[in-house]
């Protein structure tokens, strides 16, 4: 039997999400003598903020979609195939075409796994039946289909007791659905439910009050420490579990939008690297392993206890490049990551709200103005101006 070829790189990038390639992009701007590898199978690179204004109809799923790559930095190899074990004992990475790669230094940007077969009925129902998602490419026009076409009765939202990329996207489809639904005449004899394992709308209590209101205005049915652990398609019905009785309830829909429960990956659960619940463990500012010290995490598979959003890679890579760095010449990490992370609300077509935050959950806000308020101005940062900045900006290490 032929032995395994082995290739070597000075730092290796295990995903190429907006993590990986803001990563790979940062180090070739500050050193472009530096062997990069990046670790990623698909051929397609997503702007997934874009699928919640996809589910409402404001776009096409294929203007959230470019070629990956078109955003490989020059000069980095692309390994186009998936990791199937990471082996930091030997500063190894094994991958499903049975390659084994060899690193110096190691950044995880693995993102987030999404479990649709942890609920019974929803792999099988998704995109069929009136169950849509937003949490998937192949999936989310289907969720403006079952709006478009509501005719009244229970629409359900559901959020899940795991956590999720994008905390808020739950809730913001749901706004946009109350507007439809009142456009299209079909809002009086609706009635719209959130399901949610949480106990208030939202964590950071700034921008808890406004979406209260939203919630009040709107006429929304909120069921906190309510989480969804069945769907019967057929029947059109779905199970919840009362977080705090285990009691379950069964309520009928129409349709339901389904925020699938979410995890680290597989293959980081089952390395050595993963903390007590699976994500890659770090420390917090500095964004370093500590048990791996050529390891580093970044973005939704980090351990770090902040929202998993694509706003806290952007205040991540910066930090995790430039401690990388010092730590490649042996000098102290002083950058530090201060648990930023951003959720912009979107409240109905034509507003948002701009929420940003820090680990202690305290608002670190952008602009000189009361950020909690709804705003048309934001909902054009959300349409036109965040997307420019992602595929222009911080994809090319430059935001």
């Amino acid at each position: 039997m032929a032995e395994t070829a082995t290739e070597h790189f000075p730092v290796l990038i295990l995903g190429g999400g907006s993590a990986g390639i803001s990563v790979a992009a940062r180090l070739r701007r500050a050193n472009r003598s530096l062997g990069i590898g990046i670790v990623e199978p698909s051929e397609s690179h997503y702007y997934q903020p874009l699928w919640t204004l996809v589910g409402a109809g404001v776009f096409s799923p294929e203007a959230s979609r470019r070629r990956e790559a078109d955003y490989i930095p020059a000069g980095v190899d692309w390994i186009r195939d998936r990791v199937t074990a990471i082996e930091p004992d030997a500063k190894a990475v094994r991958t499903e075409a049975g390659r084994q790669l060899t690193y110096d230094w190691l950044v995880v940007a693995l993102g987030i796994q999404i479990d649709w077969n942890a609920i019974p009925g929803l792999a099988e129902g998704i995109g069929t039946r009136d169950i849509c998602s937003n949490y998937s490419y192949q999936h989310a026009a289907y969720t403006w289909e079952c709006i478009r076409s509501f005719q009244g009765g229970t629409a359900l939202f559901t959020m899940p007791n795991t956590a999720v990329k994008c905390g808020g996207a739950p809730q913001k489809i749901m706004y946009l659905a109350d507007d439809a639904f009142r456009r299209s005449g079909v809002r009086d004899k609706s009635e719209v439910v959130f399901a949610t394992p949480q106990q208030a709308i939202f964590s950071v209590p700034k921008y808890r009050k406004t979406l209260e209101a939203v919630v009040a205005r709107k006429g929304i049915d909120a069921r906190f420490r309510h989480n969804l652990i069945e769907i019967r398609p057929d029947a059109h019905e779905a199970v919840c579990e009362l977080v705090d009785s285990g009691e379950r309830v069964t309520i009928p829909y129409q349709m339901i939008h389904v925020t699938p429960p979410m995890s680290s990956p597989d293959v980081i659960k089952q390395s050595p690297l993963a903390d007590a619940k699976g994500w890659v463990e770090a420390d917090k500012h500095t964004l370093r392993h500590p048990r791996f010290p050529e390891v580093f995490a970044i973005g939704d598979a980090a351990g770090l206890p902040t929202s998993k959003t694509g706003a806290a890679v952007r205040k991540q890579a910066p930090v995790l490049v430039a401690n990388l760095l010092a730590a490649m010449e042996g000098r102290p990490l002083t950058a530090s990551y201060d648990g930023y992370s951003s959720c912009p609300v979107v409240t109905g077509y034509n507003r948002m709200m701009l929420a940003e935050f820090d680990y202690d959950g305290e608002p670190a806000e952008s602009f000189p103005f009361d950020q909690a308020k709804e705003r048309y101005s934001m909902w054009l940062l959300k349409t036109q101006v965040l997307p420019r900045l992602y595929w222009h900006g911080m994809l090319r290490g430059r935001l």
